[in-house]
């Protein structure tokens, strides 16, 4: 993916793309004005180290933004996109893909991630404040935000 990304922002000075891991950035403090990450943190061993990290290199004011799947609140959307996941999809990726397992862990690491609520708890624990969710796809992602506190915390 970032080789991908190296020719498709060659053009775009100033872009930088490191292969780091996320409980150990290779950044100073205060760095970035936010801190995004889509469909990654779930993948990360221990999140909430990663988040520690994120908030380390967050400039103070600055904002962080995740993109995850998440759990659909409606009980009914839940019981939908649950069946979907055990019944409907395996067929269609061995009817279609080469890397069975890869979507057998997509659901395993879905289903074991924690609801909104949950991380929203998690990103506060790790000191960003104004932390909220937005619910997209009826649930089954979320949008976490918070923003890291100018002053530090006493």
């Amino acid at each position: 993916m970032i080789e991908v990304g190296r020719r498709r922002q060659a053009h775009v000075p100033n872009v930088v793309f490191v292969e780091a891991d996320a409980t150990k950035l290779p950044f100073g403090d205060d760095e970035f004005d936010a801190v995004t990450i889509s469909f990654g943190l779930r993948n990360v061993n221990e999140p909430k180290l990663a988040l520690a990290e994120f908030f380390r290199v967050t400039k103070p004011g600055g904002r962080l933004v995740i993109c995850e799947f998440s759990t659909p609140p409606a009980a009914f959307v839940r019981f939908g996109y649950n069946s979907y996941q055990r019944y409907v999809m395996p067929p269609l990726v061995k009817l279609s893909s080469s890397n069975d397992d890869a979507y057998d862990y997509l659901n395993e690491s879905i289903n074991a991630w924690p609801d909104q609520r949950t991380l929203a708890a998690w990103i506060r624990e790790a000191g960003y404040e104004q932390v909220v969710w937005r619910n997209l796809t009826l649930g089954v992602v979320a949008l976490h935000r918070g923003r890291k506190p100018l002053e530090p915390l006493a």
